[in-house]
C-alpha cells in the first residue's frame, strides 16, 4: 500500500513517515506537563513539522502503564483549543490519540484527520462507525487490557505471531464498520502489555504484523525497554529511540511515532537513501 488515506488527504508511504508526539497531559511518562499553553503547543508542533514530522499526534489522556483514565470532557479541554489553532497554522495533518468516540468526533470536526486508538476500536463501541463516517484514517494498536492492567498481561509464547493474531480481529472490526483498507494502519504496541524482551523481539521480527497487509506504525520513543537496555532515564533515550526506528524501518515499518523528531527523521532519511540506492529513487550522488 503506497499511501495512507485520511480525511481526504493522502500520506505517501514510499519513504519513512515520522509522527511527532504532542502530549497535552500533566502525567505522560516522559514529557507530561511540559506544554505551557496553546501558543507553546503550536510552537512545538510547528518545530516538529519543520524538523521532518509528516503528522502531529496530539493526546489528552496518558496511556502510560498504570495511568488513571480521564473523562472525555477533560480530554477535550486539553486538546480542542490546540486543534482549533492547528487547523489554520500547521502544514501537516493532525492525529488525535484517543480511545473515546466523543473526543474523536470533536477532534475530527476541529480538523484532525486521523484517530490513533490504542484500544484498536475495542474501548468505545461507537468509534469504528465514527471513523468510517468521517472518512478518517485510523491506527489500530495492539494492547491487552488497559493502561491500569496491561502490565499483568505481558505473557506470550511467540510474541510477534500472537500480536498479529490479536490484531486481526481489530482489522475485521474496522472493515465491518466500513473503514476502507487504505485508511488503516496497524501498530504492534511496543511497551503496551509487553516487557523488555517482548518489545525487542517485536521490533526485530515485524513479519507477522506486516503479513496482515497494512502499513505498520511503531512507537518505541523513550520507552521503558530502552531504559532497561541503556540504563538511562527517558530524556536520554534519543539515540536508543533512533536505533529502534531504523531497525524497524529495515524490518518493514513505515510510520514512526516519536518525541524527538529531528534525529529520527534524519536517521531514517539516511537509511532510506541507502536502502533505495540504485533503484532510481536517488539520482544525485555525493562525490564524497
Amino acid at each position: 500500500m503506497a499511501e495512507w488515506r485520511a480525511s481526504g488527504r493522502s500520506i505517501p508511504l514510499d519513504r519513512p513517515v515520522v509522527m511527532g508526539i504532542l502530549n497535552l497531559t500533566p502525567d505522560s511518562f516522559s514529557d507530561g506537563g511540559r506544554v505551557r499553553d496553546v501558543d507553546h503547543a503550536l510552537d512545538i508542533a510547528l518545530t516538529m513539522a519543520g524538523d521532518g514530522a509528516a503528522i502531529i499526534d496530539v493526546g489528552g489522556e496518558s496511556t502510560r502503564p498504570g495511568a488513571v483514565p480521564v473523562s472525555a470532557e477533560e480530554e477535550l479541554e486539553r486538546i480542542l483549543p490546540f486543534l482549533r489553532r492547528a487547523t489554520h497554522h500547521l502544514p501537516v495533518p493532525v492525529s488525535v490519540d484517543t480511545r473515546s468516540a466523543k473526543v474523536a468526533h470533536a477532534a475530527l470536526d476541529a480538523g484532525a484527520a486521523i484517530v490513533n486508538d490504542v484500544s484498536a476500536l475495542a474501548h468505545d463501541p461507537e468509534m469504528g462507525e465514527l471513523v468510517a463516517h468521517k472518512g478518517a484514517g485510523v491506527v489500530l494498536m495492539h494492547m491487552r487490557g488497559d493502561p491500569k492492567t496491561m502490565g499483568d498481561l505481558a505473557t506470550y509464547g511467540t510474541v510477534a505471531g500472537e500480536v498479529a493474531a490479536e490484531l486481526a480481529p481489530a482489522v475485521a472490526r474496522a472493515r465491518e464498520c466500513g473503514i476502507p483498507d487504505d485508511a488503516i494502519v496497524v501498530d504492534p504496541g511496543i511497551g503496551f502489555a509487553k516487557d523488555t524482551e517482548h518489545s525487542i523481539a517485536l521490533l526485530g521480527e515485524l513479519g507477522p504484523v506486516l503479513a496482515l497487509g497494512f502499513p505498520v506504525l511503531v512507537g518505541p520513543s523513550r520507552k521503558r525497554f530502552l531504559g532497561s537496555i541503556l540504563g538511562v532515564p527517558p530524556g536520554e533515550r534519543v539515540a536508543g529511540t533512533t536505533a529502534a526506528c531504523v531497525v524497524a524501518y529495515l524490518g518493514g515499518a513505515r510510520i514512526f511515532r516519536v518525541h524527538d523528531v529531528r534525529p529520527v527523521a534524519q536517521a531514517l532519511a539516511v537509511a532510506h537513501a541507502i536502502v533505495t540506492a540504485g533503484t532510481g529513487s536517488h539520482r544525485e550522488r555525493s562525490e564524497a
